[in-house]
C-alpha cells in the first residue's frame, strides 16, 4: 500500500468563548485554516486535490450544510474540489486526518486536506420540535456549545452525567488530587506561553482577517497555583476540577495536507511525518478521559514500536484529571507530553483540537529532529484516537 505523509499543517489562533472570534462564522475560520495550509505549498495545484476531509462536533448553526464543503467554497478552491465532513466530536479532525490517510494509503486519492472547526461562541441554543402543534407547555431552548443536549430517555443516566462529573469520578478512581492537576495546568500555560515566546507557533498559526488576535487567547502567562486554587469547584461543591484546571469553550480551525510521496515528486516539498500507526478505542461513556490509552497503544502496535521509541506526546487537554491519567498509565516520561503546551491554555474547540495536535505533533518532530511521536484525543461518550508520526528527516524512516 502507498504510504501517507503529512505535508503541511496550519491553524487559526484559538479564540476565547465571546472572544476575538465571536462575530467570525465557523465557515469562514475553516477557510482561513485552508487557505493558511495550502499556502506553505505553493506549487500546487488546488484543484488537484483528491477530497477534503473535515471535523465538526456541533453542526447545528452556521456550520450545518457540511462545513467541509462551505471551506473549499469560501477558500476559492475549485467547485471540482469534493469535500465531506464528520463528526466524531472532540475526535473529529483526528478522524478527519485518519480518514484521508487510508484515502491515500488505498490510492483513491494523492492528495487530501484533513481539518475541522468549531466556533462554541456560535453553536445555536435549539428547540425541540414539538409532537403536535400549538402546544399549550413551555418549550426550553438548549445550548448546542458542549455535552449533552435532547437526550434520550432511554439513555442511562449514569452515562449521561456532565463531562466535568465523569472526570471527577476519574479523579476519585485514580486518586488524583486538585493540587496535582492545578500544577498541571501551570504548565500547560507556562509551556505554551514560553512556545509562542519562542516562535514555535510562528510557522503553525496564520491570521484570520478583520480581527486582531495573533496569538492563542486562553494563555495566562502569570497563572500559578495560587491563583488556581482560589477558584471554586466547578461540577461538585467539595470537587476538585475548576475553570483553571478543564480546558476552556474555544473557537478556531486547523488544516493539514496530507499526500502520497507523489506529491512531494510534483510540488518540491518534502513531507515533514509519515503517518506510522492509527488507533481507535471504546468504554464506559463515564470513562472517556481515559480512553485515550487503549487507542495509543493500538496505534503503537500498528507502528511497530513502543513507548521507549516515542520522543513526543501530543495528548489533547480536555481536562487536567484525564491528561495525568493517561500518562500515570502509560507509563511515560511527563516531560515528552505537550511541551509546547496543551488544551488547558491553547484552548479546545471541539472539531478543531484534533488536527491541532497532529500538526504541532509534526513541528515538535521536525524542530527537535525526532524520529517517533504520538497524537491522542479523549472522545466524549467514551471514545478516542491515536496516530502515530514518524519524522521523514530523522533519517530512519521506514524502507
Amino acid at each position: 500500500m502507498t504510504e501517507a505523509y503529512v505535508y503541511a499543517a496550519a491553524r487559526t489562533p484559538f479564540g476565547r468563548f465571546g472572544g476575538a472570534f465571536a462575530t467570525v462564522r465557523p465557515d469562514d475560520l475553516a477557510a482561513v485554516a485552508v487557505t493558511g495550509v495550502l499556502g506553505k505549498v505553493p506549487a500546487l495545484d488546488p484543484g488537484e486535490i483528491g477530497d477534503v476531509v473535515w471535523g465538526n462536533a456541533n453542526g447545528a448553526g452556521e456550520d450545518n450544510r457540511n462545513v467541509g464543503r462551505m471551506a473549499v467554497l469560501l477558500a476559492g478552491l475549485p467547485a471540482s474540489v469534493p469535500a465531506t465532513t464528520v463528526n466524531r466530536l472532540c475526535g473529529s479532525s483526528l478522524d478527519a486526518a485518519m480518514i484521508a490517510s487510508r484515502s491515500i494509503e488505498t490510492g483513491d486519492v494523492d492528495i487530501a486536506l484533513a481539518g475541522g472547526v468549531e466556533s462554541m461562541t456560535r453553536a445555536p441554543w435549539v428547540l425541540p420540535k414539538p409532537d403536535r402543534a400549538h402546544p399549550a407547555g413551555d418549550l426550553t431552548a438548549v445550548s448546542t456549545a458542549l455535552g449533552w443536549r435532547l437526550v434520550n430517555a432511554r439513555m442511562p443516566a449514569e452515562w449521561t452525567v456532565s463531562l466535568g462529573e465523569c472526570n471527577e469520578q476519574l479523579a476519585d478512581r485514580f486518586h488524583i488530587s486538585r493540587d496535582r492537576q492545578d500544577e498541571f495546568a501551570v504548565r500547560s500555560h507556562t509551556l505554551a506561553h514560553a512556545a509562542w515566546e519562542a516562535g514555535r507557533y510562528d510557522e503553525l498559526v496564520v491570521p484570520v482577517p478583520e480581527t486582531d488576535l495573533d496569538r492563542d487567547e486562553g494563555i495566562r502567562p502569570d497563572s500559578d497555583t495560587g491563583r488556581l486554587a482560589g477558584l471554586k469547584p466547578s461540577f461538585r461543591r467539595d470537587g476538585t476540577i475548576t475553570a483553571g484546571n478543564a480546558s476552556p469553550l474555544s473557537d478556531g480551525a486547523s488544516a493539514l495536507l496530507l499526500g502520497s510521496s507523489a506529491l512531494a515528486e510534483r510540488t518540491g516539498t518534502p513531507p515533514l511525518a509519515r503517518i506510522a500507526g492509527r488507533g481507535v478505542s471504546a468504554l464506559d461513556p463515564r470513562d472517556f478521559g481515559i480512553a485515550p490509552v487503549a487507542a495509543a497503544e493500538a496505534a503503537l502496535a500498528r507502528a511497530g514500536i513502543g513507548w521507549p521509541d516515542v520522543a513526543a506526546v501530543e495528548l489533547n487537554e480536555a481536562f487536567a484529571v484525564q491528561a495525568l491519567a493517561c500518562v500515570d498509565a502509560w507509563k511515560i516520561d511527563p516531560g515528552i507530553v505537550n511541551t509546547w503546551g496543551g488544551a488547558l491554555a491553547i484552548g479546545h474547540p471541539l472539531g478543531a483540537s484534533g488536527a491541532r495536535i497532529l500538526g504541532t505533533l509534526a513541528g515538535r518532530l521536525t524542530a527537535a529532529g525526532q524520529r517517533w511521536g504520538v497524537a491522542a484525543i479523549c472522545i466524549g461518550v467514551g471514545q478516542a484516537l491515536a496516530v502515530v508520526l514518524e519524522n521523514v528527516a530523522s533519517g530512519s524512516e521506514k524502507q
